[in-house]
């Protein structure tokens, strides 16, 4: 019961210390920050896929799957998010010989 105990803290510190971290950020960094997140949430995603694949208890195995779940779909928003913001960036002008005029 004490491990328990102990990851829920160790969890609840994470959660907070990540929410402050990325709320103080400039928006400047969102878009190099959320390449970095989604690299973090793959090796989440393979942590949660070793999880599941050890299969010792029926507890394990559905937290993992959740895991995955969870993970996968902030990867997929990340990247959307992330090509949503650089195409902000991209110009409007066709690309061209005479664009550079």
């Amino acid at each position: 019961m004490p491990d328990i105990i102990n990851a829920l803290f160790v969890f609840m510190l994470a959660c907070f210390l990540g929410f402050e971290v990325i709320r103080r950020v400039s928006p400047l960094l969102h878009t190099p920050l959320m390449s970095l997140t989604n690299a973090l949430d793959a090796i989440s995603v393979v942590g949660a896929i070793l999880l599941v694949g050890e299969g010792k208890s029926t507890f394990t195995t559905v937290l993992g799957t959740l895991g995955i779940i969870a993970a996968t779909s902030n990867i997929v928003g990340g990247f959307i998010i992330t090509d949503r913001m650089l195409k902000m960036f991209k110009s409007s002008r066709p690309a061209g010989p005479s664009a550079g005029k």
